[in-house]
């Protein structure tokens, strides 16, 4: 009996196994676009990057709470978690398997395949194994970053130990469809440069059908350092956390909140190379990051920072929280960053149930064919009454955040007359206005009071 027993097992979880590989089977690889703008699937089809900031899940959380996570972040329409392979080299999972031996990232403690014998948890690696073919299961791609860079600020990492490290990692999770390398990970890229270029190099190397990025430290972009190196495919910037009253930044760089001029930089450079906000203010984070006596981020600031961005030309946007992002839990203590939520409780965030609205109206449109056109606004603000515009052939896009009234300059799409709507960013839901000569300039005046989190899409397209 007992054999019995133990084979229909072993039956079971070896069908577990090929069902999870015929899903990940039909996931395709990432591409930059031949414009350079954007992403799309190796059958050519566009991608629009919405990220969510997961930064611990592999050493966080347990399978099923890792199952929880991707599911619910499925329901909600992202496509992207963001993820530390390695937060420091003294790494350890929920089930206390240590990540490396000696401390040293050039030697991965891996343990015989063990599938046979021990079907819950094997070591470090097949956990995060385990996470990546889940993601994939739910149509979930998976930002990798190899090594946080506080350790390797430290100095805790050698170049050497680096290039090593780097083509454990190619050659393990190469033939994986959903993965994408975050080189870096909050960390100037001229802190420790040779060791994220031989990551950088080693990873676009050995895994070549894979994209590569850094992330950088907040106000800085990956251009910084690394647009033109090889391995970089796409420009990733970090907006940060802080008002514009906060920002410290010194010279040309002191953008506040606006976080659109980093992708004016990025998406003006030679060559072309798609751009991203990887990591924008959190929702339920407070203003400047570190003193929980100041005002916390709320879901119509992220919302501004996804459609500024957007409109201004970034292929994507990263969503995070507060919560989610260290994955807080009950028992953890005060945590950090003034947390007040629980990562189950806040993955039900209004911010994170709004962004699904962005990538929806994006894909509502041609996609190729997007290019952001101040042009289109008559009379603009600044700060929060910056009115934001994209458009392509035969329809526009205008964004404002306090519901201010937009005047348009028509005639910047095809087409004698135009239809526009608004687009509530909150739900999704469209409201008709009416038909409109496709000339001059006419002003639109939003629903409800002008105030800040009061935020509107005027949609125009084109009548035919």
């Amino acid at each position: 009996m007992l054999n019995k027993i133990c084979i229909a097992t072993f039956c079971l979880f070896v069908c577990l196994i090929a069902c999870a590989d015929a899903q990940q089977k039909k996931m395709l690889p990432l591409r930059v676009s031949a414009n350079g703008r954007y992403f799309e699937t190796t059958d050519g089809k566009p991608f629009f990057w919405l990220g969510d900031t997961g930064w611990l899940l592999f050493t966080r959380l347990t399978r099923e709470e890792t199952e929880q996570y991707l599911t619910d972040r499925q329901q909600k329409g992202f496509n992207v978690i963001q993820v530390m392979v390695l937060p420091g080299v003294t790494s350890a999972n929920i089930y206390g398997d240590s990540a490396l031996v000696a401390k040293n990232v050039s030697h991965p403690l891996t343990t015989p395949d063990a599938q046979f014998t021990d079907t819950t948890q094997y070591d470090y690696w097949d956990h995060i194994d385990f996470v990546i073919a889940k993601a994939a299961e739910k149509g979930l791609y998976m930002a990798l970053v190899p090594v946080w860079g506080s350790p390797v600020k430290a100095g805790l990492v050698t170049e050497k130990e680096a290039t090593a490290y780097a083509s454990f990692l190619a050659k393990r999770y190469k033939d994986y469809p959903n993965v994408i390398w975050m080189n870096g990970g909050d960390i100037k890229g001229s802190d420790s440069m040779n060791v994220w270029m031989a990551i950088g190099n080693t990873l676009h190397r050995e895994d070549p059908g894979h994209l590569v990025t850094f992330h950088p430290r907040g106000r800085t972009q990956s251009s910084d350092w690394f647009h033109n190196a090889s391995w970089l495919a796409f420009n990733m910037f970090q907006s940060g956390h802080r008002r514009y009253d906060q920002d410290t930044a010194a010279g040309d760089k002191k953008y506040g909140e606006d976080n659109w001029k980093y992708v004016n930089v990025d998406y003006n450079r030679k060559p072309v190379k798609p751009v991203i906000d990887g990591e924008p203010s959190y929702e339920g984070i407070p203003q400047g990051l570190h003193d929980p006596k100041e005002p916390f981020w709320k879901d119509g600031d992220v919302r501004r920072y996804a459609y500024w961005s957007v409109f201004a030309g970034a292929c994507g946007y990263t969503y995070g929280h507060n919560a989610v992002m260290q994955m807080h839990k009950h028992g953890d203590g005060a945590g950090v960053y003034g947390v007040r939520e629980f990562w189950e409780d806040a993955i039900k965030a209004p911010g994170a149930g709004q962004m699904i609205y962005l990538k929806q109206l994006i894909y509502s449109r041609s996609y190729a064919d997007r290019v952001p056109d101040q042009s289109l606004v008559a009379d603009n603000g600044t700060g929060y009454k910056r009115l934001a515009a994209t458009r392509g052939k035969d329809y526009a896009f205008m964004y404002t955040y306090t519901g201010s009234k937009i005047s348009v300059k028509m005639g910047r799409i095809a087409g004698s007359r135009v239809k526009a709507s608004w687009y509530d960013p909150r739900n999704g839901r469209i409201s008709e206005i009416g038909e409109y000569a496709n000339k001059g300039v006419v002003v639109f005046d939003p629903p409800g009071e002008e105030q800040e989190g009061n935020d509107w899409v005027l949609v125009i397209d084109r009548v035919k």
